[in-house]
């Protein structure tokens, strides 16, 4: 069988004959006297497309044969082969790619790679030990350099005499088969079986998104050819509007975000000032309102459109001394809030128990400890009454 794959990467449509037909689970597996295909490897996924028409739903090689899986089988023998460019030129760029970054990882610091996986919106390169960002950020610009310098690739098929004269950056793989060397100018050299570009320049760019510890290396994640450019393209439009809504230049930016960073850190540590205030005179008040049964002061209030954590933190203001339950209710337009609260030493009432049984009533959700649930409801129509059976609960334990 011919690899075309291998002699003429860029061969998007070719005619070849059916030599071989099988029928697994419905399924038509057929092998071609030719094929542009690339059935997938060294990391690269296999190729798709239509044959005869018809969607190649997977390509894979079994006993030195390449099999296209079809869902229906073809009509003629002679067919007609369409490759998917787009997502074979997606696999070459991010495959090839990991060549590249590989190589300048090693080129600089001799670390090899230990892992690579192509995905479907992003890949990762892991380089065996902890690299830095600027060691990192060194490599995105030097593997871009090597773009520019449009660097041709080699493919060696040596024998194994000639193997043992050519410098790899890896082990080769234990085989018989014959290996296929990649070489990319100065830069590296290493057994692949994969498709790749005909030179650097074909990838135009290479862009490393982030990266983390992975184990004992650095898993760099990396975008490159139409993927990074369309990243770059997309990022820009953002920065431009994030630039304009700050009034600044983009290497101002950031300094004016750090800016109203402080502003609002500022005006929290104000807001919160004024907002313990405003709560000592809620609390006074609230207390001032309170019910005595036996001891134990239980207090109430109904407020409207309040910030519910502002209400929990006023009501765990209230219950810091002993013998104090708090029952509060909050009105919103299309539900409604309910905190119920009680001191540390109060536990023959449950707050959770209490909750649940006024809830239950008007259908609403929550709970939570013996001193302290919450809970909501889109109907109540009436809270100030749902709290008053609370209370009613209470007089009743108490």
């Amino acid at each position: 069988m011919k690899k075309l794959y291998y002699e003429d990467q860029y061969i998007k449509k070719f005619t070849a004959n059916i030599v071989e037909l099988k029928e697994i689970d419905n399924k038509f597996h057929i092998v071609l006297n030719k094929t542009a295909f690339f059935p997938g490897g060294g990391g690269q996924f296999c190729d798709l497309g239509k044959i005869d028409g018809k969607g190649v739903l997977e390509v894979y090689e079994k006993d030195k044969k390449i099999y296209h899986v079809l869902n229906d089988k073809p009509s003629e023998n002679t067919v007609e082969c369409i490759i998917d460019w787009d997502r074979r030129e997606d696999g070459m760029h991010q495959h090839f790619a990991q060549h590249v970054l590989s190589g300048c990882f090693y080129t600089k610091y001799k670390a090899n790679t230990t892992g690579f996986h192509l995905g479907k919106d992003f890949s990762t390169v892991d380089i065996k030990g902890y690299l830095e960002e600027e060691q990192i950020r060194e490599i995105e610009n030097y593997a871009n350099e090597i773009i520019r310098e449009n660097i041709p690739l080699t493919i060696l098929t040596p024998n194994k005499d000639e193997l043992k004269d050519i410098w790899v950056r890896r082990d080769l793989p234990d085989t018989d088969e014959d290996i296929r060397v990649v070489r990319i100018g100065d830069l590296d050299t290493n057994a692949c079986c994969g498709v790749h570009p005909k030179s650097t320049g074909e990838l135009r760019l290479i862009k490393i998104k982030r990266w983390e510890k992975n184990r004992q290396s650095t898993r760099i994640e990396f975008l490159a050819g139409k993927r990074a450019i369309d990243d770059v393209l997309r990022r820009d439009v953002y920065l431009t509007k994030i630039c304009r809504h700050l009034k600044s230049k983009e290497e101002e930016a950031l300094n004016v975000i750090r800016g109203l960073e402080e502003k609002i850190e500022e005006g929290n540590k104000i807001r919160k000032k004024l907002e313990n205030k405003v709560s000592n005179y809620e609390i006074k008040e609230i207390l001032k309102n309170s019910k005595n049964y036996k001891g134990i002061l239980v207090a109430d209030k109904v407020y409207e459109d309040e910030d519910i954590k502002y209400i929990n933190r006023m009501a765990s203001k209230i219950v810091e001394e002993d013998n104090r339950i708090v029952l509060i209710g909050v009105k919103y337009k299309d539900k409604s809030n309910l905190v119920f609260a009680s001191s540390k030493n109060l536990s023959k009432i449950s707050m959770n128990d209490l909750i649940k049984e006024a809830l239950e009533v008007v259908n609403g959700k929550g709970g939570g400890s013996i001193n302290l649930a919450q809970g909501s409801c889109t109907n109540f129509k009436n809270l100030e009454k749902v709290i008053q059976d609370a209370i009613d609960t209470i007089e009743e334990i108490i």
